[in-house]
């Protein structure tokens, strides 16, 4: 088996086209390489890099979150994934040591140090010769129990550049440069507000996918690389995850160009709880497909107005079901299409008008990063086992989550209720998140299925309640 890391001295280095690039040569079986299973990983959260690894290894990508989950869950999660395969990439996110506190206890060296992964640095060597060398040593240095096996340079300037930095390297510091990777339009990945171009919006991915690999595979040495992350310790699989031996609920979920941040194991988790999740696409669909419930995720609803506004029929019937009281649960994106209007660049489009507030884009991101939210009695389905949501004191512990969005909501009525009190981050207007309506709740904040947060069995709990409530049997509805 072959794990290892990629990370970086800084953010925006390019690892992220390196892991795609490795990803997708390791799996291809070309390039003079057998075909091999490879499992990739992201660390923090994020929903878009991992779509273009999921389509570069064919395998799908999982996260890996310190703040979401304690040391052993991201443990099990690692071994539970990556068990089967023989090449695990970590790809990690800004630099090496960077973190929320001084300590770094959640940066990619904790995970590196947590799962012991021996770390390959990208390094963006634009403009740099003998700098490079104290770069690396103090890399090295900052944190012994830190094993840095090597050393990918990237945008190079030529070949005359290339070997003043291998001879750099070499004479300075003991760490292997395993490859060097020249400035490259056709390496570069396209890029929106919100990071990288969705691989679900991207109609040549594949094409752009297999090229990166090509590209890295000419220019990184990929047997070096293994030998140097090979281990002979297997990962143990963790016991089975529970599955729900009830009959399924139908959950109708927004999944295509505009809709399509979700998580692996969210969805998974969706089905182990008894989901079975029938997708639709919100820009070519008259009708939601017969359901006992509705997800709509984070996506970018914005650049698709068009679309969606002219997607009447759609529009209406959702939110017919919304005010007839189908469970509706919307994060981010989903939030902004089931408002009355969204704003963007000089145009306002229709949307849903589910919820009665509209929306407006801004240049600057509005809420950023992790979240903590409180849940109160409000919340439709976040009650303990045993509670209902009309106590007071229902599983009031705090959730651990995060946003990214440059919008923010408006012109809503006097005395909407909330599900979330923020005690980090912005959610809606600083202090509150999770718009609370018939049924539905949306919010800002993308949840993760952890054992900190099981949203889906919770969701899933909430559906079949409904269905009791209303005398039916979990079975196909319409609306």
């Amino acid at each position: 088996m072959h794990r290892f890391l990629i990370s970086a001295a800084h953010k925006s280095s390019g690892k992220t086209t390196v892991s795609i690039g490795l990803a997708a040569a390791l799996s291809s079986g070309k390039h003079g390489q057998p075909k091999r299973t490879v499992q990739p990983f992201k660390k923090g959260p994020d929903y878009i890099d991992p779509l273009w690894l999921s389509v570069a290894a064919g395998r799908p990508c999982y996260n890996l979150d310190f703040f979401l989950s304690p040391d052993a869950e991201l443990q099990a999660e690692f071994a539970r994934h990556g068990h089967d395969a023989e090449v695990c990439l970590v790809e990690g996110n800004k630099g090496l040591y960077d973190g929320l506190d001084l300590h770094g206890t959640n940066s990619n060296a904790a995970l590196a140090r947590l799962l012991d992964l021996p770390v390959i640095l990208v390094l963006d060597a634009r403009g740099m010769t003998r700098g490079i060398a104290p770069l690396i040593l103090g890399h090295q240095a900052f944190d012994r129990n830190i094993h840095i096996a090597g050393v990918i340079l990237n945008r190079l300037g030529g070949r005359r550049h290339e070997a003043k930095l291998r001879a750099v390297i070499e004479h300075y510091t003991d760490v292997p440069v395993l490859g060097a990777v020249q400035e490259d339009p056709e390496l570069a990945l396209v890029e929106r507000h919100l990071g990288l171009m969705p691989v679900n919006e991207t109609a040549e991915a594949e094409r752009h996918i297999a090229a990166i690999g090509e590209r890295i595979a000419a220019q990184v040495d990929l047997d070096r690389l293994l030998a140097i992350s090979q281990t002979d310790v297997p990962l143990a699989p963790p016991p089975p995850q529970w599955r729900s031996t009830e009959k399924p609920v139908r959950i109708a979920v927004a999944r295509d160009a505009a809709f399509g941040f979700y998580y692996a194991d969210d969805l998974e988790a969706l089905a182990a709880a008894g989901a079975e999740a029938i997708f639709f696409d919100t820009l070519k669909d008259s009708r939601l497909p017969p359901c006992d419930g509705l997800l709509i995720g984070g996506g970018f609803p914005e650049c698709f107005l068009g679309e969606l506004e002219a997607n009447t029929a759609l529009r209406a019937d959702i939110r017919r079901a919304i005010e007839a009281g189908l469970p509706t649960y919307a994060e981010c994106g989903g939030l902004m299409y089931l408002a009355r209007s969204i704003e963007w660049k000089g145009r306002n489009a229709a949307m849903v008008g589910a919820i009665p507030g509209d929306i407006r884009m801004h240049d600057k991101p509005v809420g950023r990063g992790y979240v903590i939210l409180e849940p109160n009695a409000s919340h439709p389905w976040h009650a303990g086992d045993g509670v209902t949501a009309s106590d007071p004191a229902a599983d009031a512990t705090a959730l651990h989550a995060h946003e990214f969005h440059y919008s923010s909501l408006h012109n809503l009525p006097a005395g909407i209720r909330y599900a979330y009190a923020v005690k980090r981050g912005h959610g809606i207007d600083g202090q509150h998140d999770g718009i609370v309506l018939h049924r539905l709740l949306a919010s800002y904040t993308h949840l993760r299925a952890t054992s900190r947060c099981d949203w889906p069995a919770k969701f899933v709990r909430h559906v079949r309640d409904c269905l009791t409530t209303d005398n039916k049997e979990a079975r196909p509805c319409s609306h």
